[in-house]
């Protein structure tokens, strides 16, 4: 099965290599994430999100999927001491930096229920993966006609945080300023859950990030400071690197 559909505002791919696994399984994958687009996002005046953003329901009334992408959000919060947070002055309430992660990785779930077990989503750069090997490329930092790293991903994901696709989007709650320090994050993790979660979370504490990010369980880091310097640790999958100078 190959498809590639435009959902949440970019391009998503899906492959699926096993033999019988249902065209209604595709279809699940992206129903699903339509109707995430139409509920969680917060650029839609009539989603849940931004009825909750202007105050039109209580916590009690929310779904229980809503209700769990506000408590990741707020775990994100507290564990980056504040740097990460989905309700900012002036910007009102999005947490699509949880909810992009969070839902590819249903989306994953929803293959693995139809028999898929050697599979690819790639959302917008963000991977989850199952059997393989499989190879995904980053993008460097600075040229969009290059890569900086490729790694080998078999049964997990991982989700790359920068500036080059939307510009200064992340911003450090603590100062209310675009994050600074890194070029790029890039988090492998079990789950695109956590991988895009931990990714944006630790970009928005700059340098700082690279550490917490490595020292969270499970999680393996690649980043690119203000330097171009390559922060990795160890084990980190690569298969091949490229020098990061121009």
């Amino acid at each position: 099965m190959r498809r590639v559909e435009q959902v949440m505002g970019f391009p998503v791919s899906l492959r699926v290599d096993d033999e019988g696994v249902p065209e209604e399984a595709g279809d699940a994958v992206f129903g699903w994430l339509r109707q995430v687009d139409a509920r969680f996002s917060p650029f839609r005046p009539d989603s849940e999100v931004s009825r909750l953003g202007r105050g039109e329901l209580a916590r009690h009334e929310l779904s229980e999927e809503l209700a769990e992408v506000l408590d990741l959000c707020e775990h994100y919060r507290i564990a980056t001491g504040g740097a990460f947070d989905v309700r900012l002055p002036g910007r009102g309430l999005d947490p699509c930096a949880v909810v992009k992660g969070w839902s590819v990785q249903r989306a994953a779930e929803l293959l693995r229920s139809a028999g898929a077990r050697s599979f690819v989503i790639n959302a917008g750069g963000d991977v989850v993966a199952s059997g393989g090997p499989w190879r995904v490329g980053v993008r460097h930092p600075e040229h969009a006609d290059r890569l900086c790293t490729v790694l080998e991903l078999t049964d997990g994901a991982v989700a790359t945080s920068a500036r080059y696709e939307r510009g200064d989007h992340i911003l450090d709650a603590r100062t209310g300023r675009p994050a600074t320090g890194l070029l790029s994050m890039t988090v492998l993790a079990p789950t695109l859950t956590e991988a895009d979660s931990v990714a944006t979370a630790a970009y928005a504490m700059g340098v700082e990030g690279v550490g917490w990010a490595a020292s969270l369980a499970g999680c393996g880091v690649f980043a690119v400071d203000g330097d171009g310097q390559v922060l990795r640790t160890e084990g980190f999958p690569v298969v091949r690197e490229s020098p990061l100078a121009a």
